[in-house]
């Protein structure tokens, strides 16, 4: 259930129950107090007079009917104090009620007692309100009184009145304390409805925060790998998946932050490693130089030519580094241009064919393409694929006189370009991988293989920035075919 449908279905529990249930109690009070106020003449003001007037009524009839039937047997002795006084004091046990007997206009009983209620001036005439009909209520120091009138005559004929008083001095404290009952056991339905919410509230939120601020405390200590799922629907269940969404993401970002890292440092070992072959072979050939080990000139001039073919390998690991850096950043300076495919190559294999020769590399180039082909490229940039890909044949070469073909074919909308090579090839296992930073098929090192291991990641980026693609098949001591496509460039033409 939602957190808003929650809150609201309190609010109107907590609001309309108690109005609901106090509007019914006080509508039935209401219909019997006008029921019972009927038969009530009202010859004072009511003052203070609270809601006991129905309990006195009650009282009242009860005692009414064993007064006139008492009064009609004993006509005669109706007028006698002592047996006035002794059934007084029986109607007395009966919600506070006694007699008073007016013979004439003389009081001759009076059973209030020391409490008087009525004063006999204030009692009504003979024959003016006789009977169950009429209920007379007094209040006489804020105490309400009932009045039943019985008029009769005794044996000598005078008219008499029997007067039936019904007071509050027992009733009221009761209907106090019958209100007191009523409005604490409200309080109690109250106090009860209330814990009920607040325990459904509590159970349904405050357990499952909780259980966010365990979470949140892992994801402090540095524990991402704790997953926190709730299944419901509500908010909470909301924060809940947008919580799992961020550990997942926080996740992927540590991992990631720590794969980073630990490239960065297998970089470091691949280019200090790389830098030192080259340094001591530099050192070694110029101390040769010095020390006179090179005695003749051609002797000198194979040193230097050494020393500078080191020195160029260690440019070229700087270079690469460098623009490892910029791919990092996605900072790799292009400078696109439209370039003739047929002599773009033509070019380019010339140079790699020079160097290659000097290697003791067979090179062949092959050109399957239109003279008038063009492509849009930055040519620094492809050179420095070309390059690297041969590079990667020469450094990882076979036990056979190395041979390496540069192809360039036409594929409907783009060139292909393929290099071949005879080296001793690539597994199965790791050419999906070729591609990936950091990788290296030979993870031995050696000062003839070398290599930071980032040479094929960045030709990946590069042709990938020019909208092309490119992968490798291999074959185990046969050989390796390096492809990469690029689009052709076409005129745009008006329709």
């Amino acid at each position: 259930m939602k957190l808003k449908t929650r809150l609201i279905i309190s609010f109107c529990i907590i609001l309309f129950v108690p109005l609901l249930l106090g509007s019914v109690v006080l509508m039935g009070l209401r219909l019997v107090q006008e029921a019972e106020s009927d038969n009530f003449t009202y010859i004072d003001s009511f003052g203070n007079v609270e809601n006991s007037i129905q309990l006195l009524a009650h009282y009242s009839g009860i005692n009414y009917a064993e007064v006139d039937a008492w009064v009609t047997e004993n006509k005669e002795r109706a007028t006698d104090p002592e047996e006035l006084a002794a059934f007084n004091d029986k109607v007395k046990k009966v919600g506070s009620s006694y007699l008073i007997v007016r013979r004439d206009n003389e009081i001759v009983f009076d059973g209030s007692g020391q409490y008087q209620t009525i004063f006999s001036s204030r009692l009504p005439a003979y024959g003016e309100h006789e009977g169950t009909e009429k209920i007379l209520m007094y209040q006489e120091d804020n105490q309400p009184a009932l009045l039943r009138q019985i008029d009769f005559e005794d044996g000598a004929g005078r008219k008499c009145t029997a007067f039936l008083v019904t007071t509050g001095e027992e009733t009221i404290p009761e209907t106090r304390k019958l209100m007191f009952d009523i409005m604490f056991s409200v309080t109690i339905i109250l106090v009860i409805t209330a814990v009920i919410l607040i325990g459904w509230t509590y159970r349904g939120i405050v357990p499952r925060l909780r259980k966010l601020v365990t979470a949140t405390d892992a994801i402090r200590a540095g524990n991402l790998d704790q997953s926190i799922e709730d299944g419901g629907t509500d908010e909470i269940s909301d924060l809940f998946l947008a919580f799992e969404d961020m550990r997942k993401h926080l996740q992927a970002t540590a991992k990631e932050k720590m794969q980073n890292e630990e490239e960065q440092r297998q970089l470091i070992r691949n280019i200090a490693h790389d830098l030192k072959t080259p340094i001591t072979a530099v050192k070694g050939y110029a101390e040769g130089i010095l020390d006179g080990v090179a005695k003749t000139p051609e002797k000198e001039e194979q040193y230097l030519k050494t020393i500078c073919a080191k020195a160029n390998e260690m440019n070229n690991l700087i270079n690469e580094l460098s623009l490892y850096a910029k791919i990092d950043t996605n900072r790799i300076p292009y400078n696109f241009q439209r370039i003739n495919v047929k002599n773009y190559f033509m070019d380019c294999s010339e140079e790699i064919g020079a160097d290659l020769s000097i290697q003791g590399v067979e090179f062949s180039y092959y050109n399957y393409v239109d003279d008038s082909v063009e492509i849009v490229a930055d040519p620094e940039q492809l050179e420095r694929v070309i390059h690297n890909i041969v590079g990667n044949s020469v450094k990882y070469r076979g036990d056979v006189p190395p041979v390496i073909n540069l192809r360039v074919k036409d594929v409907g909308d783009f060139i292909q370009v393929e290099i071949e090579d005879n080296s001793k090839g690539i597994s199965q296992q790791d050419l999906p991988h070729i591609f990936e930073r950091m990788f290296r098929a030979d993870a031995s090192r050696n000062s003839k293989v070398g290599g930071s291991g980032i040479g094929l990641s960045i030709v990946k980026k590069i042709i990938e920035d020019h909208g092309g693609s490119i992968w490798a098949t291999s074959k185990e001591n046969v050989g390796t075919v390096m492809y990469f496509v690029l689009r052709k460039y076409e005129e745009a033409r008006d329709v």
